[in-house]
């Protein structure tokens, strides 16, 4: 499944490639607009929730607790997981998400908790 589930800032242009394009995001992505986003789905509820978001605030130094805490949170949703997990068993599903930090983002951590164990 690795293969199939890839990670994008949503700010890059969609490609054919991309396959399912799911915004992980609980904020729509400032300056995207809907048509540009081509997505096939926007998981919000997934995301980390608001205050998870806040305390991170993309802080490098806070990452391992962040994944931690987030996976945490993630396991109140695995029905939203079981259906990521079909979508990328069927055709290539790409994360997106609006971050600059491309090695410390949700999506990140997401397709780690969506890898086959």
């Amino acid at each position: 499944m690795t293969a199939r589930l890839q990670i994008k800032r949503i700010y890059e242009p969609a490609a054919p490639d991309d396959g399912a394009r799911i915004l992980v995001d609980r904020i729509w992505p400032r300056g995207v607009t809907k048509s540009a986003a081509a997505l096939t789905m926007w998981f919000k509820d997934i995301a980390p929730t608001p205050d998870l978001r806040k305390w991170f605030n993309h802080d490098p130094q806070r990452w391992t607790d962040f994944r931690l805490r987030y996976r945490r949170e993630l396991r109140k949703h695995r029905k939203e997981l079981e259906e990521l997990r079909a979508q990328a068993a069927k055709r290539r599903v790409t994360l997106l998400f609006g971050a600059r930090d491309t090695e410390h983002n949700q999506a990140v951590v997401l397709r780690e908790a969506l890898q086959p164990k």
